[in-house]
């Protein structure tokens, strides 16, 4: 069945927060936060609990209020020189469960005004994760080829992150796969519009994209040595 979670309004918060950025305005405004953000957030997440569990039943959709799958408002200004109190986006991880944080493998969902896209994957592993997802590319190339570059995959999602300068230890320079092993971030993302977002179809849409990333999860997953 078919169901709206997000509507215009979640935008023209964010925007108007972008505007706005303190505590004063966000404490006068934090019952539309509620309704208009963070309730529909929790909501999508339930309920994407039961398309999830039939992609894999080892990530997890948490809708607790607090340390669940929906990102805090409140942005960690302790080591940023921008002390604006939040965050002018709403953040959805879905964590893998053997993930102690966001850094393990995972579907993301990120909304911002003008800037909104889902990604899956690991983002800045520790070196020694990084080593393991690089020798498992050496060690399977046709495998990492089947879930990097299947077209289904490519089709939506384009690789991305940042890279190593040069080839990394334990790998030569003119390996055939040099420019995946040099990634420091093993990811993929897609745009996804407004217009997809507040439609009654986001649900579809979204599950359809995650059971397209399967294999480049899955590849990753075992990399690491998690199930998938």
């Amino acid at each position: 069945m078919s169901k709206r979670y997000f509507t215009p309004r979640l935008f023209g918060f964010l925007r108007d927060l972008a505007e706005n950025n303190n505590r004063e305005w966000f404490k006068a405004n934090q019952d539309a936060y509620e309704e208009h953000v963070r309730e529909p957030a929790l909501e999508f997440i339930n309920d994407f609990a039961v398309p999830l569990k039939k992609i894999s039943r080892h990530f997890v959709a948490d809708s607790r209020t607090v340390g669940g799958s929906l990102f805090r408002i409140q942005r960690d200004t302790r080591f940023s020189k921008d002390k604006t109190p939040y965050k002018t986006n709403t953040g959805l991880q879905f964590r893998h469960i053997g993930g102690k944080d966001a850094h393990a493998p995972g579907f993301y969902l990120h909304i911002e005004p003008g800037e909104c896209f889902m990604g899956v994957g690991l983002w800045r592993p520790e070196t020694k994760v990084a080593y393991e997802i690089r020798r498992a590319i050496a060690d399977d190339p046709a495998g990492w080829r089947r879930a990097s570059g299947a077209k289904r995959f490519t089709e939506v999602f384009s690789l991305g992150g940042e890279s190593l300068k040069r080839a990394p230890r334990g790998f030569e320079e003119n390996h055939p796969l040099i420019e995946d092993l040099k990634r420091k971030d093993f990811i993929a993302s897609t745009r996804v519009t407004q217009k997809s977002i507040t439609s009654d179809h986001f649900m579809e849409d979204f599950t359809g994209n995650c059971k397209r990333a399967a294999p480049f999860m899955k590849f990753l997953c075992e990399a690491v040595g998690v199930p998938f």
